[in-house]
């Protein structure tokens, strides 16, 4: 293999103010309004793909240390979700095999709060508290019936690598990964 440079950027890019109101929270994955945007998304997914996403999930995977779930606000209203957790079931070109490796999981803005730049900073958000743990590298499935999330993630850093977990043999499917800053990845693309 020869080495190139990397193609991680070392940080998002800079982004706007935040609208007023804006904050992300700490939230169960039973929370009610985790609940509640967990079921809005799976709706889209229904929309989108013809059924809800399937992804064996437990509650544990969330709870620190093994992984955060968060829930961001417009004033006192739920509008976004994010989470992320460990996994050892991708690898990130760049990295050693035994590498730190977080999975982003639902990521989702509601409609009436989308385009405000909110599901970046949910992003933003779900790597810097994964890295505040000793995670190097981030990895995520999405689809191709969601051109928007694939142009966010390829927009903050992110590129594809080779498919893992629940959907991994699905030709809808596509799996991105980003090396985190300061996670001393070697640039090589393998």
């Amino acid at each position: 293999m020869t080495a190139v440079e990397p193609r991680w950027p070392e940080r998002l890019p800079d982004l706007p103010d935040a609208p007023v109101g804006w904050r992300i929270e700490p939230a169960p994955y039973g929370h009610p309004d985790v609940l509640r945007l967990v079921e809005e998304v799976q709706a889209v997914y229904v929309a989108r793909y013809g059924g809800p996403d399937e992804t064996p999930l437990d509650p544990a995977m969330f709870e620190p240390p093994a992984g955060s779930f968060f829930l961001g606000y417009l004033g006192e209203r739920p509008v976004a979700t994010g989470a992320w957790r460990r996994t050892t079931a991708a690898t990130v070109p760049g990295l050693p095999p035994d590498a730190a490796v977080a999975e982003v999981k639902r990521m989702y803005v509601s409609p009436a709060a989308q385009r405000r730049g909110l599901a970046r900073r949910m992003l933003a958000h779900l790597e810097a508290t994964a890295a505040a743990t000793g995670v190097r590298a981030m990895v995520l499935e999405t689809g191709t019936a969601q051109p928007e999330a694939i142009a966010l993630y390829e927009s903050a850093g992110y590129v594809p690598i080779a498919g893992f977990g629940h959907y991994r043999d699905s030709p809808l499917s596509r799996c991105f990964g980003r090396v985190l800053p300061g996670a001393g990845g070697t640039g090589e693309v393998l």
